[in-house]
């Protein structure tokens, strides 16, 4: 009995669930072409209280003509840093069923230079996306007085 009882037991798992449901119209949607226009997008979507506080982690998903479907915070950190799991940007691309993204975080320092860390994490993004079919198309390091384009500066 006892058995059949664990038996019965390795059948109970979770469901899960993908869906996508769009609350904004494609044509409503900011598209991006520059980044310039990246950097407004995201400091519309900033915590303006944090952006010299702590550094946070966020990812623009993108829609194949560059429309923004979202924006989504994967990490928020202390004052030197923050852990991305790359996992989690391209759970949320898959999910949003994202065409490309473009990545942003803050220095709260106000140093628009990027780190060593900085590249590694872009370069270790950039390759999930390769695989998956979801390109990284910059790396925005962000400032409230500016910003610093991976792309721009050949850096991706």
């Amino acid at each position: 009995m006892d058995t059949l009882e664990r038996k019965n037991d390795l059948f109970k798992v979770a469901e899960i669930k993908l869906s996508y449901s769009a609350n904004v119209k494609n044509s409503l949607r900011p598209k991006v072409e520059t980044s310039r226009q990246v950097y407004e997008v995201f400091a519309q979507a900033w915590d303006k209280e944090r952006i010299e506080f702590v550094e946070d982690f966020k990812v623009m998903l993108l829609s194949r003509a560059n429309r923004v479907l979202g924006i989504v915070t994967i990490s928020s950190g202390g004052t030197a840093g923050t852990v991305v799991d790359v996992k989690l940007v391209y759970a949320a691309a898959i999910k949003s069923n994202s065409s490309s993204v473009i990545l942003a975080h803050n220095h709260p320092s106000g140093n628009l230079m990027p780190s060593e860390q900085d590249k590694r994490l872009t370069q270790r993004i950039k390759q999930a996306g390769n695989i998956l079919d979801i390109p990284v198309l910059d790396h925005v390091i962000m400032t409230t007085e500016g910003y610093y384009s991976f792309a721009d500066e050949g850096e991706l």
